[in-house]
């Protein structure tokens, strides 16, 4: 860059605004991934918890309804009587510019959409079991798919800022010594004529 800048004050003064520009957006870079790492970390930490607790709320889930089966036979025409649950809305949030999926799920009704006289505790011991699990498997998806988000973003920030640091601000520095340089090296120079010139004219005033 320095050998294709021309040494003028004005280039030096663009070069200065371009490394102090550049230095900022590395800074900003810096405090955004610093904030999504936060950020990513918390999840991560959910997600553990998530994961540990959520085989054993399908175990509870699948033994409430294989004993539901026992007591009362195979309750599939129940099952079928349960209406399909829409009550699942996703949204997103953005954290520092990354968008994140928001799953918000509706909690259970006061009414059973079954009749008591036709089941037994078994039943509803089910029926809310598998209710946690449409829960914690909401907020598995929406905790595992915001990590994922956030491992891109993280990326892409530090590649961004990685650029900066290693790249384009070494190569301004470098163009504005090489400036610098230059315009130190021309001033040198034209004080030293301007003292040659001094003293040739001192030199003819005293022989005259």
């Amino acid at each position: 860059m320095a050998d294709q800048v021309f040494p003028t004050k004005g280039n030096l003064l663009r070069i200065k605004k371009s490394l102090q520009l550049a230095r900022t957006g590395y800074e900003l870079l810096d405090r955004k991934r610093n904030v999504l790492i936060r950020e990513l970390m918390s999840l991560v930490n959910e997600a553990k918890q998530l994961r540990s607790s959520i085989a054993e709320t399908y175990k509870d889930a699948y033994l409430a309804l294989q004993r539901a089966n026992i007591t009362m036979g195979l309750i599939s025409r129940t099952a079928e009587g349960v209406p399909l649950d829409y009550g699942v809305e996703v949204s997103t949030r953005s954290v520092m510019g990354c968008e994140m999926p928001q799953i918000t799920t509706q909690p259970l009704s006061g009414d059973v959409p079954f009749g008591f006289g036709n089941t037994d505790e078994n039943v509803d011991i089910a029926y809310i079991a598998f209710n946690k699990v449409k829960l914690q498997t909401a907020r598995l998806a929406e905790v595992d798919t915001s990590v994922f988000r956030l491992a891109g973003a993280i990326k892409k920030t530090q590649t961004r800022a990685n650029a900066l640091k290693n790249i384009v601000i070494p190569r301004y520095e470098v163009t504005c010594r090489f400036i610098s340089d230059s315009l130190e090296e021309k001033e040198r120079e034209e004080f030293s004529r301007q003292k040659v010139i001094k003293r040739q004219k001192e030199k003819r005033y005293t022989v005259s």
